[in-house]
């Protein structure tokens, strides 16, 4: 894996490399008055860029396998986590080049290994992951587990071991004897709207979720936005959302999604798959700065923030 962008620091001998030796020799006094300048001027626009700040821009651009607590540090939630919502919302998302969410109905076959260890530091990074009803029957989705990697790092953070995963959904119409629900190490949230049934709302409480409701509408229908504030009020402020496309949809729609992160598969898969987005479309596209990109076999692992006007 190497980074991309932010563009790591040059070192003189990276441009020294990229002349040849005729010109080395011919050149050298220019070149270093050059490579002076420009040190002078990242200087300047880094503020003093110390000598281990260049190596870790050289270790940066290096292609190499990064350890999980590199990975943690370079997609750490901002402190303290509060976007407008309350809680800062981050997506993870995985699409090939022409656009697909998935392929035969599950993402699996876009993923790749380097993917899916930026899933479990995602994963190991939030208070709540937050997942739509659908792609917890088609993914078979299975609780979040305690990795000892991250147990240093959330005990400081004032996080519980493992994060709680939030299923949305407005039916209920979820099986309850999952091991999302029979085997969480703690309980699994299910987050429904106002028309949910009561037996529905009772077996999911006997399961031993725990449901929140989020959304009074008589449509019955989960408020992505009071979805948000509800976790939030339930002390999980670090949010990841996984999707599906619906759900994503819906969290771009209602203004509460800080940051995508996207990883893109060099796949095609034609066909009709949905986008990483599917639903109604914005009155104004919203608007996202390119934070980094990562690269490792081709997949390039991309993360945008949310502009704020």
């Amino acid at each position: 894996m190497r980074r991309l962008f932010p563009v790591p620091a040059r070192t003189s001998a990276d441009s020294s490399a990229e002349t040849t030796a005729g010109e080395r020799e011919a050149g050298a006094r220019a070149a270093e008055d050059r490579a002076a300048e420009d040190r002078a001027a990242e200087d300047r626009a880094a503020g003093e860029r110390t000598a281990e700040d260049r190596a870790a821009g050289e270790r940066a651009a290096e292609d190499r396998e990064w350890g999980l607590d590199e990975l943690a540090d370079a997609y750490a939630y901002p402190e303290p986590p509060h976007g407008p919502s309350g809680a800062f919302l981050r997506a993870n998302m995985v699409s090939s080049l022409d656009g697909a969410a998935h392929h035969d109905g599950r993402s699996k076959p876009l993923s790749s290994d380097a993917d899916m260890r930026i899933f479990g530091v995602l994963r190991g990074l939030a208070d709540a992951v937050v997942v739509g009803a659908e792609t917890v029957r088609l993914e078979g989705y299975r609780p979040a587990r305690a990795r000892k990697a991250f147990a240093e790092r959330r005990a400081a953070l004032g996080q519980a071991p493992a994060p709680a995963i939030a299923v949305v959904s407005a039916s209920l119409d979820l099986d309850f004897s999952m091991p999302l629900f029979t085997e969480p190490p703690a309980p699994t949230i299910v987050i429904t709207g106002a028309a949910a049934a009561a037996e529905r709302i009772e077996r999911a409480r006997a399961a031993g979720a725990e449901v929140v409701f989020a959304g009074a509408g008589s449509s019955g229908r989960v408020d992505a936005a009071a979805v948000v504030t509800a976790l939030a009020e339930l002390g999980h402020t670090r949010l990841l959302t996984e999707g599906g496309p619906t759900l994503l949809a819906q969290f771009a729609a209602a203004g509460v999604l800080d940051e995508l992160c996207l990883a893109v598969a060099p796949l095609v898969t034609a066909g009709d798959a949905k986008r990483i987005m599917d639903g109604a479309e914005l009155g104004e596209p919203e608007q996202f700065t390119l934070d980094s990109v990562l690269e490792e076999a081709g997949f390039l692992f991309t993360r945008y923030r949310r502009i704020y006007q």
